[in-house]
């Protein structure tokens, strides 16, 4: 079944509009391209509306927020929620100051998303509507692990009831839930945390493989998770004698782009 998630995304190639950060815009654009989608970025408010109707799904990202993207989220958002597109909300480093929060708390309480999804300290904040994270990087003392497992699961499963979406909580223990059932994933590699903006990239591939399921978003969010871990563990066994983290992150996409629907079948854990 999350096979042929990837599958969908290869075969209807949706247009994603991308409100993202000026630190990740392109490998986003990258990762889109790489598992079957089509990106397009605009943060302008006078452009965003006619943009984000052209397409199947809308991605904001809150990594570099000033005003003007901010009104442009808000514009696009709402237009999505008329046109029934799907739209995901990737809260990067709520708790790390108050503009980020109010503007992450704001976009929750006015905007219908199908998908938020964030390390476990940006998730938290907004559960609290307040909270405090390490820069843009999940509090330690927050972390999902095994042997907090049920706690984590709990947690994520009644944020999602409560928030009326799906929630994806990434971390060394992948958590994705739908307020009912529960995908806990274990893809992935330590090493993917020194790579800036994997967590971006996620979010952007999700969005496109929730537009091309619309039938089944739970296993197409989950699915998204597992083809990102997998195409990192893929990418490590690939890595050679003087690579560094730069030719990690582009054998993670090259590991994206070569991934079919039964490799991941056969590697999401």
């Amino acid at each position: 079944m999350l096979g042929n998630c990837i599958k969908n995304v290869r075969k209807i190639a949706p247009l994603v509009h991308n409100i993202t950060n000026y630190v990740t815009a392109n490998d986003v654009a990258n990762i889109l391209l790489a598992c079957g989608g089509s990106p397009i970025m605009s943060d302008e408010p006078e452009d965003v509306e006619e943009i984000t109707s052209v397409c199947g799904g809308l991605h904001i990202n809150i990594g570099t927020l000033n005003r003007r993207s901010i009104e442009g989220m808000f514009r696009a958002g709402r237009r999505a929620n008329e046109l029934g597109h799907v739209l995901l909300l990737d809260p990067v480093g709520a708790g790390a100051s108050a503009l980020r929060t109010d503007t992450a708390v704001r976009l929750m309480d006015e905007l219908r998303f199908d998908v938020v999804r964030g390390n476990i300290s940006e998730i938290k904040t907004l559960a609290l509507g307040s909270g405090t994270t390490k820069g843009v990087d999940a509090d330690v003392a927050d972390a999902v692990t095994e042997e907090r497992l049920d706690e984590g699961v709990a947690f994520v499963r009644e944020f999602a009831e409560k928030a009326g979406c799906i929630a994806a909580v990434t971390g060394a223990v992948d958590l994705v839930s739908d307020g009912m059932s529960c995908y806990v994933i274990r893809n992935g590699r330590a090493e993917m945390g020194k790579i800036t903006g994997t967590g971006c990239q996620l979010s952007g591939m999700m969005t496109a493989f929730l537009a091309a399921n619309p039938e089944n978003k739970l296993a197409a969010a989950a699915a998204a998770v597992c083809a990102m871990g997998l195409a990192g563990e893929l990418a490590w066994m690939r890595m050679q004698e003087g690579d560094g983290n730069c030719a990690y992150r582009s054998r993670i996409i090259d590991a994206v782009c070569n991934m079919d629907e039964d490799a991941l079948e056969r590697g999401a854990n």
